[in-house]
């Protein structure tokens, strides 16, 4: 959302965010009845976006989608800003050998950004996918990024957390979250324990540049069905073995700081 002081900008990117979030074209009048701003103000950003290629209107329709330059930044921010592009090969190879679902995650205002996902079964689907967010405190990948952040950061990541309930086993405040990220940074390893989806669990870990700061995490992802707690710890030395690699590689590379 616009802060003070963001200005013009800070409102044109309100109104990508919106025409994104309904996700499929746009009217003015579907837009108009969510913004805070005039008509005859939303009306000037939407020609502006338009005219930069921010935006496409269809002439026949009246509706607004997406342009094909903010495809093309967000492709080019795809490659500069994620672990994706260093990560691929090793959760590949991390897929083949454990058989599972392998989700790759960084942390932004307190929510984990899902960058990569590979799938070997189609005996089970994930909520996760590559682009979509989901809460730091329900996600193994977001509690290990949160247990392995700074007193600062996590504290301010801790206070962009809602603590809904999305199962029976869901965190619902930070004080039982706090203990459980004691004993995370402990064993070096995070537990869904069916916290965010039901029927779902998984195992992950932080990834750590060379010098100490977490810039992500990498989970195995299965269900319970297929597995128990009990029997994805098995994968714990493959999961930690990759994230290392990882970690290594990233090191040279100038990711955002984790927020």
């Amino acid at each position: 959302m616009t802060k003070a002081g963001d200005g013009t900008v800070g409102k044109a990117l309100d109104v990508l965010d919106s025409v994104a979030a309904f996700g499929r074209p746009v009217k003015f009048s579907d837009l108009l009845d969510q913004s805070p701003h005039p008509k005859a103000t939303l009306y000037r950003l939407l020609q502006t976006l338009t005219n930069q290629g921010m935006l496409t209107h269809d002439p026949d329709t009246g509706s607004y989608t997406l342009g094909l330059r903010l495809v093309k930044l967000a492709h080019s921010a795809w490659k500069q800003a994620t672990l994706a592009t260093v990560a691929r090969p090793y959760v590949d190879v991390l897929a083949a050998k454990v058989g599972e679902t392998i989700h790759l995650a960084q942390m932004e205002s307190g929510q984990v950004l899902f960058v990569d996902k590979q799938k070997m079964s189609d005996r089970f689907e994930t909520l996760a996918q590559t682009g979509l967010v989901a809460p730091g405190y329900c996600t193994g990948v977001g509690k290990a990024i949160l247990a392995f952040m700074t007193p600062e950061r996590r504290e301010r990541a801790l206070k962009q957390q809602h603590f809904l309930k999305y199962t029976p086993a869901t965190h619902t405040s930070v004080d039982t979250l706090l203990k459980e990220l004691d004993q995370i940074r402990a064993e070096g390893v995070a537990f869904d324990r069916e916290e965010h989806e039901a029927g779902i669990i998984s195992i992950a870990a932080p990834i750590m540049t060379n010098g100490g700061r977490v810039i992500g995490a990498i989970s195995i992802a299965t269900s319970t069905t297929r597995h128990s707690l009990d029997s994805i710890r098995a994968f714990q030395p493959d999961l930690l073995q990759t994230t290392q690699k990882v970690g290594e590689e990233a090191t040279a590379w100038q990711f955002p700081t984790v927020n």
